[in-house]
């Protein structure tokens, strides 16, 4: 099944869960330590005020999967999976972890009305944590989370050009930690988190690259939300980057996710973007 392009949608949409039963109840990622909790009721403002960021300042609109108990990384949601259009490619999560996940997305796609694609069981693939549209070019990252031959599955369904890129640095372990397209022609992204050939896939793609500091990238600046010229990340962004961004037209909306920086995840983390409509520009 191949799924064709469609109008564009008049305002953005994510789905988001609420932080309810988040917390750090195991590692499986460079970032997570069980001794290192995070603060329930400061995680739950950090994710409000993102919330209310998306919703009152840039006009996005919302949905919210229901939070479940004894599955506090449901809250990030880019890991779902990937939609287009209303069409819902599942994730298979890699760790056993967060395979519980699974059907409570699923049975939220169906309620939704989606149409549902499960991928072979044989390849972990975690959903928009792994994959984000460069233009109209599918970039997908692997090997801590997602298997290499997913892309041609993905190539498959979407009829889009979809092009493997493979993570090196563990600490970047999802493509959305260190790699953020900006618009269909610039990317945030930090180069050393990419082996030598997925770096020359993305710099021949994208015509314009904004390089990341590693401490930049330690602070999860590429892992951000692009509204049009807008783009919502982790506060603390270096004063050299934010000039470069305003020099290409963004402004940046600082929040504060210092709580889920502690599970290694930050503001894209916890939206699965519903369209592509008006979420990127289209210059």
């Amino acid at each position: 099944m191949t799924v064709a392009p469609r109008p564009s949608s008049p305002a953005p949409a994510f789905l988001m869960c609420r932080p309810t039963y988040y917390t750090i109840a195991y590692e499986i990622n460079p970032w997570m330590s069980v001794k290192r909790q995070a603060h329930t009721a400061r995680a739950n403002a950090q994710w409000t005020r993102l919330y209310q960021t998306l919703t009152r300042q840039l006009g996005a609109r919302v949905s919210l999967l229901p939070p479940t108990p004894g599955l506090p990384d449901l809250v990030f949601t880019a890991n779902a999976g990937l939609m287009a259009q209303r069409v819902f490619i599942r994730s298979n999560f890699r760790y056993p972890q967060r395979q519980h996940e699974e059907p409570v997305i699923e049975r939220y796609a169906r309620e939704r009305g989606w149409r549902l694609i499960r991928l072979a069981a044989r390849y972990d693939f975690e959903g928009e944590g792994d994959a984000l549209w460069l233009g109209e070019t599918l970039i997908v990252g692997f090997r801590f989370r997602s298997d290499a031959p997913v892309h041609e599955e993905l190539a498959h369904i979407l009829a889009r050009r979809v092009l493997p890129v493979e993570l090196a640095d563990r600490r970047f372990y999802h493509l959305d930690t260190c790699f953020c397209p900006l618009d269909r022609r610039t990317v945030l992204w930090f180069p050393k988190a990419f082996d030598r050939y997925g770096r020359r896939v993305i710099e021949r793609f994208a015509d314009h690259l904004i390089d990341v500091t590693e401490a930049d990238a330690m602070r999860f600046v590429c892992n951000a939300i692009v509204v049009g010229q807008s783009i919502v990340m982790q506060q603390g962004a270096s004063d050299a980057l934010r000039r470069r961004l305003a020099g290409r037209g963004f402004r940046v909306y600082a929040v504060d996710l210092s709580e889920f920086l502690k599970a290694g995840g930050s503001a894209k983390c916890l939206v699965l973007t519903l369209n592509r409509s008006r979420a990127m520009s289209e210059a």
